[in-house]
């Protein structure tokens, strides 16, 4: 990251975590297949069940996955500084993090979940799989949350190819439990709720042992495991706005699902099954959003600005290129990859919509994800995450109470995608050009190429 060219390694390490997103993705992706094929005339209400899940289970990732990346920064910043210290106090720090903030939230989820779903307006025949799906999940929060922490860990030295094998072995796994439990012993959302839980653990165990027998200085000692207050300050200060940037957003889509829920079972059906779709997309996306954050993370470490700045101009031109090019394919082969998980025309219907709605709006995503994910490699986070909570939450809320009420359709719910991204996008622009963090920190820092 520090030396050569920045072009080709940006790809390097930008695809492997599009990879892994995407394969994390299937394991949701396979439960709502398998429960839509496989478990008769009641399917399209375990689909649906599954879907309604969607909205709370990304509040809860995305919280946590924004302190991940904050020990993602903290991390690439020592190792551009060479602070082995620092490294390894931030590393440990991170494991336990991940460890007891997964038990908190299995324990207040599992209190609140109950009423949260109610709120969310998920239809009678729907609600008791839904309720069901949670609780099982929850249960292996603590192992999700690690494999995310420690994924974060290794991306900070640039390895993004050894979360992505751990993530490959337990997707696979995923997949043949699902069909065990669903089709060899009959169960249905509680089969794949089990299957996914198992897999998690496998893949945040494999990562564990990985990080304990490793040679690098992200290496992790079982006896050094504890809270180290300056570290934790450090990685709460970078991704707690991160995190709660995500979570809020995560929380508007709640109300978007509400909205959703209300229009019946079928359009939560198609909701979900095009959502399973159009996220393959957004990793690959986000995955040069991270790439963007860590590379100019380590080279502001190390006191070169310039391939800070060069890195922020080369993720946008090669995210869009990435992007685009899987948008196309996934548009072109929509329909046929949404009968999978549901056979319905009125699903497939509506859940093309979505796809085409939601990719005309990834160009401002693809922007505002890639200068934020620069502000942040500087440390700079809470500014882009206030502005994010206010052009994506606050637009997004705003047209659920206001617009959707008078013109209760699918197509009004889903046009605050492209509406709320757009304004995103300036407002983090605008955050750019008045930080200026490459040419700010020049004044201050001897600058190398």
């Amino acid at each position: 990251m520090l030396n050569g060219s920045i072009w080709n390694k940006l790809p390097q390490y930008a695809l492997p975590v599009a990879a892994t997103g995407i394969l994390e993705q299937l394991f949701n992706a396979s439960d709502i297949a398998i429960v839509g094929n496989f478990t008769g005339a009641n399917s399209t209400a375990y689909v649906a069940a599954v879907g309604a899940n969607s909205s709370i289970i990304g509040l809860i990732l995305n919280l946590f996955i924004g302190i991940a990346l904050g020990a993602n920064v903290v991390i690439a910043n020592a190792v551009g500084q060479n602070d082995k210290n620092t490294i390894r106090r931030a590393v440990h720090t991170s494991v336990l993090m991940a460890v007891l903030g997964g038990i908190l939230v299995a324990v207040v989820g599992e209190i609140g979940v109950g009423s949260l779903l109610q709120v969310l307006n998920v239809p009678e025949d729907v609600f008791p799989y839904a309720l069901l799906y949670i609780r099982i999940y929850l249960i292996g929060m603590p192992a999700i949350l690690l494999y995310n922490f420690e994924a974060a860990i290794f991306r900070s030295i640039g390895d993004t190819k050894v979360p992505l094998q751990a993530l490959a072995i337990s997707g696979v796994l995923n997949v043949i439990l699902n069909l065990l439990f669903v089709i060899g012993f009959k169960m249905n959302v509680n089969g794949v709720a089990i299957a996914t839980v198992i897999s998690n653990v496998v893949s945040s165990t494999v990562l564990f042992i990985k990080l304990m027998h490793t040679d690098k200085d992200i290496k992790v000692d079982v006896s050094e495991l504890k809270m180290d207050r300056i570290s934790f300050a450090k990685i709460m200060r970078i991704g707690l706005p991160a995190g709660i940037q995500s979570a809020v957003f995560a929380f508007a889509n709640i109300v978007i699902q509400g909205a959703i829920n209300s229009l019946g079972t079928v359009v939560i059906a198609a909701s979900s099954a095009a959502f399973n779709l159009e996220i393959f997309a957004y990793y690959m996306l986000n995955s040069f959003s991270q790439a963007c954050a860590t590379f100019t993370g380590q080279n502001f470490g190390a006191g070169k600005l310039k391939r800070c700045r060069k890195t922020l101009i080369l993720c946008i031109i090669e995210d869009a290129i990435a992007s685009a090019t899987l948008i196309v394919i996934i548009l072109i082969s929509g329909r046929a990859l949404l009968s999978i998980f549901d056979s319905n025309p009125k699903v497939i219907e509506l859940g093309y919509l979505r796809l085409v709605m939601i990719f005309s709006a990834y160009i401002f995503s693809m922007l505002y994800e890639n200068m934020s994910g620069y502000l942040r490699g500087f440390g700079i986070s809470i500014a882009p995450a206030m502005l994010t909570i206010l052009g994506v939450c606050g637009v997004r809320i705003f047209w659920i109470y206001t617009v959707f009420p008078k013109h209760r359709t699918f197509k009004t719910i889903m046009t605050a995608y492209p509406v709320s991204l757009a304004i995103t996008a300036v407002l983090i622009f605008i955050a750019l050009v008045v930080y200026r963090p490459s040419g700010r920190k020049a004044g201050s820092i001897e600058e190398h190429d």
